[in-house]
């Protein structure tokens, strides 16, 4: 057994993707996926989870075993691995972080605040995040995710709790919606490709483990490391589950369809639930919702900017101390992109939800793979390379991967 102070030391960059993952992926893809197709994705949304484990893993896993971070190891390969990295998160991190905080904001307004416009909202939004990092750094994120986590856990096992006696009667002639149709392809691919998280997060909780560090004075150890990723990494799984179940258990049957417009959303979102659970519980799902993606915007905004400011000082050779200043310059840059995205580029909150999350998902077959080629370089101890189990499953995820992308693409551009 690990000392235990020194386990609570080591306790936080998991708990922080746990974070950053129950967001977007959750409240809307799992949620859509139950209230759309009641418990016909479950199997799906687990699968997803399952395959991408090894790869999330191997982030911590290989800062522990070797002391450097993730993308040290994306270098140790060639600094080309490096540019596609970066290449991957301008393309990514923008549209995601944008699309995360558009949700809060949209949720945001369910509270009454009807004066301001959502993309006004959001802007307020991404700008209080950028603040709380810049002044609090790590140390405030760390705390944040903890309690975040806790209160979400509570509430959402509160209202489905709360929701399976108080199911809606699903009509006679309710006709099942197929999902295992090409129609369907595009909802699937977008609900995986958040589920639980994009692959290129497993380089946050790399880079989240030296700020740990930083703070407690104490390295996690690959023992504490694997504990922190499995709390953080179960959490997120079992909170995926419950959306499914929310959506499954207060919408599904109900004929109802999903607004696009980000304000329409929320209030059917929180509305649909309220409608058979008790207007009383408004309050609570309104409230769980919005600390679900105030929270997942904070960290995204962390996460992106940090793991591209390790890219830049990777890529130049630059000192330590660079470093912080590179990534409050990325904070600023993200910041200012993000905001750009909503002010001007967006109408659709669903739409720009979806296109994020389908960049996310063509994108992890890359990820994966150099993740899974850094895990097993020459400078990771042998026992802590993958094993057989670890490597059966990291090639299902890469074959299960690729074929779906192949699968988008041709239903995108072919068929």
């Amino acid at each position: 057994m690990p000392n235990l102070q020194n386990l609570w030391k080591a306790l936080g960059p998991g708990i922080l993707v746990a974070c950053a993952a129950v967001g977007g992926s959750h409240l809307v893809w799992s949620t859509r996926a139950g209230a759309e197709f009641g418990w016909a994705l479950l199997w799906l949304v687990l699968l997803a989870n399952a395959l991408k484990f090894p790869f999330f893993l191997y982030g911590q896993r290989y800062t522990a075993a070797t002391g450097e971070s993730l993308l040290a190891g994306y270098k140790r390969l060639g600094v080309g691995y490096v540019w596609v990295f970066l290449a991957v998160n301008l393309l990514t991190g923008t549209i995601n972080i944008a699309g995360v905080a558009m949700l809060s904001g949209a949720l945001l307004a369910g509270y009454g605040l009807t004066g301001l416009s959502v993309p006004v909202l959001t802007v307020g939004l991404l700008v209080l995040c950028a603040a709380l990092l810049l002044v609090g750094h790590y140390k405030l994120l760390d705390s944040l995710a903890k309690i975040i986590i806790a209160t979400l856990g509570v509430s959402t096992a509160l209202a489905v709790a709360l929701a399976i006696p108080n199911q809606p009667a699903i009509a006679a002639d309710f006709v099942a919606p197929n999902p295992y149709q090409w129609t369907s392809f595009a909802f699937l691919i977008s609900l995986l490709g958040w589920m639980p998280a994009p692959i290129d997060l497993s380089a946050w909780s790399s880079l989240w483990m030296f700020s740990r560090e930083k703070q407690t004075g104490h390295f996690a150890t690959v023992r504490e490391s694997s504990i922190d990723f499995y709390l953080g990494y179960l959490s997120a799984v079992v909170l995926a589950v419950l959306f499914v179940a929310l959506g499954a258990l207060v919408m599904y049957g109900t004929s109802e369809s999903f607004a696009e417009g980000g304000v329409g959303f929320s209030q059917q979102l929180v509305n649909l639930y309220t409608a058979t659970i008790g207007d009383w519980s408004r309050l609570l799902i309104l409230s769980a919702a919005f600390i679900t993606m105030f929270s997942t915007t904070l960290t995204c905004l962390d996460g992106y900017p940090r793991s591209m400011a390790a890219c830049c000082a990777l890529i130049k050779d630059l000192p330590a101390s660079a470093f912080v200043r590179i990534h409050k310059i990325w904070i600023f840059i993200s910041l200012v992109l993000a905001g750009v995205v909503v002010l001007f580029f967006v109408q659709n909150l669903l739409q720009l939800l979806s296109f994020a999350a389908i960049v996310s998902f063509v994108t992890s077959p890359i990820l994966a793979y150099i993740n899974y080629r850094v895990m097993n370089g020459a400078n990771v101890p042998e026992t802590e390379r993958p094993g057989h189990f670890l490597t059966a499953l990291s090639w299902a995820g890469l074959a299960f991967f690729t074929l779906m992308t192949l699968g988008y693409l041709y239903v995108t551009f072919l068929r």
